[in-house]
């Protein structure tokens, strides 16, 4: 099947998660809230026909199958399991496994982009200061456009979500205004 071409797609970083780690509790604090109004923007932005890519980490569980990842994050022993519901993938969207911070090394993020003739990036997700920071970059060094809203990603504390919003305007000279 041919994919529908779009000049723009909308990422959504590391929303599907266990946040089982040090400060997990933290990043969840500021998640939650920011999950709901990326459920918005995605909302908003899929009825204007622009794909949606989820880029995951993998969590030591090499699945091409989001199901099982996604399945795997909300087990509730897990903190994360009452944040992934809330972004729940859509048959339709793409879900890339990414094994490092930023979600273009070593996946197909690239190819995918290509293919669908991608120019600008929407960037959402956590955290904010480490993996939506390190794609913003790279994909600011592959000469996309890139909008990361200030209302669609979170780190562990306001001020280090500041701080990289902070850097990604003033550094790569991308938009941080909310959708």
């Amino acid at each position: 099947m041919k994919k529908k071409k779009s000049k723009t797609a909308l990422l959504i970083i590391d929303m599907i998660n266990t946040l089982d780690f040090k400060d997990g509790n933290l990043l969840m604090k500021e998640a939650i809230p920011v999950a709901k109004n990326i459920l918005k923007i995605k909302e908003g932005l899929k009825k204007k026909g622009i794909p949606v890519i989820y880029l995951n980490d993998f969590f030591m569980h090499w699945r091409s199958d989001w199901k099982k990842v996604y399945e795997h994050c909300t087990q509730e022993k897990f903190p994360g399991s009452k944040l992934s519901p809330i972004l729940h993938p859509d048959s339709d969207d793409y879900f890339i496994l990414k094994p490092k911070h930023s979600g273009f090394f070593n996946t197909y993020l690239d190819v995918l982009l290509e293919e669908l003739g991608v120019e600008k990036l929407i960037m959402t997700g956590i955290a904010g200061n480490i993996c939506v920071l390190f794609t913003a970059n790279d994909a600011h060094m592959r000469g996309y456009k890139v909008h990361v809203p200030k209302n669609g990603i979170a780190s562990n504390t306001k001020k280090d979500n500041h701080y990289a919003l902070k850097q990604m305007k003033d550094v790569f000279g991308i938009e941080t205004k909310p959708l």
